[in-house]
């Protein structure tokens, strides 16, 4: 045998028991209704908790990660792409529109949703306590939260009793935030006029009709389209100066003037954590969705003040976090 072909022989011996390898290692599908950019701090604290849990990317597991940009039309397809990719577990990431995805693709690939509040009424698992099938994952109470957010807003701004809160119609939980926030209103005795918006030019509309009815401030949806395009909303608020609440303190960091809700980076630790246990053979159904116990105030005072809002010595106490 010429001396090239033992070499080519050599080589072809080399790659693949390499390729054979990479091949037999468990995958993980990441889809997101979310956007690539705006998650790339969420997705470290995955990939980070993931490896606490013995799994670190391209050493001893693959992620295929799957985008949809706010746009939850792709999601049926990219759900589909990685069933037929035959990965060994799904993470859906980004709220009801991703778990629902998921969940429609496939009865036998287990899943971890992030971030669907209302998982019950959706009817995305059985019972918080005793998912079922194969699906389980992380709440974050976010539609619970409206009328505590509506009530934070009129605390801090001090304008009034007629609000105006901001929901994307083509999420699943949708009317039931409407519902809530409605409730919520009433149980504080404010007026309030819903606002719906699933594309940007709509986000501008509604953040010009706020302002044009001289609304006291708006609550924005904690939602995956929204969250997609958060530094878009919170400049387009500042142009109106409609002073505005959000559920992530992601918003607040961004320039908004408040937020209040759980964790989101911490939602994601939690589902890096379930990804593990499940590759390490537990069952979704054997796994309770996890809900959050702290909720955290954050302030942007510098927001304030361009608003000319005065924050009062009692809320600043209250709030977990002032960003000035």
């Amino acid at each position: 045998m010429r001396r090239r072909d033992i070499i080519a022989a050599l080589g072809a011996a080399l790659v693949w028991p390499l390729s054979a390898r990479a091949q037999q290692l468990p995958v993980i599908g990441f889809m997101s209704s979310r956007s690539s950019d705006e998650s790339r701090a969420l997705l470290a604290k995955f990939t980070e908790s993931l490896a606490e849990s013995g799994f670190v990317a391209g050493r001893n597991v693959a992620i295929e990660y799957r985008w949809a940009d706010g746009h939850y039309d792709r999601l049926p397809a990219l759900a589909a792409e990685l069933v037929a990719r035959n990965v060994t577990v799904i993470l859906a990431a980004g709220g009801p529109p991703s778990a629902l995805a998921a969940k429609a693709a496939t009865t036998t690939i287990p899943i971890v949703f992030s971030g669907s509040s209302d998982a019950v009424g959706l009817g995305i698992v059985r019972s918080l306590s005793k998912p079922g099938g194969n699906i389980t994952g992380i709440s974050h109470f976010n539609i619970s939260l409206a009328g505590k957010r509506l009530e934070n807003l009129r605390e801090l701004t001090q304008a009034g009793n007629f609000f105006c809160y901001l929901i994307n119609p083509r999420n699943p939980s949708a009317e039931t935030e409407r519902s809530e926030a409605l409730k919520g209103a009433a149980a504080l005795g404010l007026r309030i006029e819903i606002l719906k918006a699933s594309t940007e030019v709509e986000i501008e509309a509604a953040f010009a009709a706020a302002a044009a009815m001289k609304t006291g401030g708006a609550v924005v949806s904690s939602e995956p389209f929204f969250d997609s395009r958060r530094d878009m909303i919170v400049a387009t608020a500042a142009r109106h100066a409609v002073p505005a609440s959000y559920g992530w303190r992601e918003y607040a960091i961004a320039g908004g003037l408040v937020s209040y809700g759980s964790s989101l980076p911490g939602s994601y630790r939690e589902a890096g954590k379930y990804v593990g246990r499940i590759l390490k053979g537990e069952k979704p159904a054997d796994l309770p969705v996890l809900q959050p116990t702290t909720f955290e105030l954050v302030i942007n005072l510098k927001t304030a003040k361009t608003l000319g809002i005065a924050v009062s010595p009692g809320l600043l106490a209250s709030a977990d976090e002032v960003i000035e």
